[in-house]
């Protein structure tokens, strides 16, 4: 029996022994398993930092680069894209008038303008050719600088030709050169204006006037008021105009735009003339005035 008891106690010993054993196994196989999650989630918890390192370094590096492309273009120069092309635009004008008497007129008018929106060359020709006379024109080669969003200072000079009747089939040419100083550009209520003060040979000096506004009736039809006059202060040349407003013309002006190349109009002015002065070659003539009525074609390329 005693042997029965030990063997008993031994066994229950040993049983004892191995449970406490697989338990400390099992607490051990668990506390590998929580190393192990815990090992793989301060993995990826390092992952994660080091991906959001990662990518706070891209949006440095990122901003570095905009900032230094930013920096770039800011240093760029952006006259040539904005303002400081070159470019060119011509206008042909010829207008045939009437006047209330019957005689006709052809009236020519050619202006050029070539340059950035700061400074410009402008070449004008203006030639007039009335019924039994001769043509006369002037042409004006100006330097424009832009002094305000508005307007331009110009300067260059004037030529001025002009075949004179004597009479008994005599003719004779006159020929100016005139010094020009003026201003083109957009006066209030957006009338376009040309004013020139000229200066020359043979004691001249004068002014001239030039000024238009369009009014749309529709995108096609256009309505255009206009005023031009030539003001003499002095002219000591063989065949002087009369000191003082020397010519004026009022007019309406209405067109048909085919297109912006392609312009025709009909025109209803009133003009004024003052005539020449009395000198060794020629006698003084009186002042004209009236209506005229006209035509014309107006390209632009």
């Amino acid at each position: 029996m005693r042997i029965i008891n030990l063997f008993s106690k031994s066994v229950l010993t040993i049983s004892i022994a191995m449970s406490s054993g697989l338990a400390i196994a099992h607490e051990g196989h668990q506390m590998g398993i929580s190393d192990s999650a815990s090992a793989t989630n301060v993995s990826s918890n390092n992952s994660v930092v080091t991906d959001k390192t990662d990518h706070s370094m891209h949006e440095m590096v990122t901003t570095s680069r905009d900032y230094d492309a930013e920096s770039s273009h800011q240093g760029h120069d952006h006259r040539k894209e904005h303002g400081a092309q070159i470019y060119a635009v011509t206008t042909v004008d010829n207008k045939w008038l009437v006047n209330e008497d019957g005689s006709g007129a052809l009236k020519s008018k050619l202006e050029t303008r070539i340059g950035t929106d700061e400074n410009k060359i402008f070449i004008k020709l203006h030639a007039d050719k009335h019924e039994s006379e001769d043509m006369k024109f002037d042409a004006k080669v100006l330097y424009s600088r832009m002094i305000s969003d508005f307007w331009d200072a110009q300067a260059g000079v004037r030529y001025r030709y002009e075949k004179v009747e004597l009479g008994q089939d005599r003719k004779d040419i006159e020929e100016k050169l005139d010094g020009v100083f003026g201003l083109h550009g957009m006066a209030p209520y957006f009338f376009e204006t040309d004013a020139y003060l000229y200066a020359g040979e043979d004691n001249f000096s004068g002014f001239s006037l030039e000024t238009e506004r369009d009014l749309l009736l529709t995108q096609k039809l256009i309505v255009k008021p206009y005023l031009e006059l030539d003001v003499v202060f002095s002219d000591d040349s063989k065949y002087a105009q009369k000191t003082g407003l020397s010519s004026a013309t009022v007019g309406l002006e209405t067109r048909y735009e085919i297109n912006k190349k392609v312009m025709p109009y009909i025109d209803v002015a009133y003009a004024y003339a003052k005539g020449n002065q009395q000198t060794a070659w020629q006698d003084i003539s009186s002042s004209e005035k009236g209506w005229n009525y006209g035509v014309g074609l107006r390209f632009k390329f």
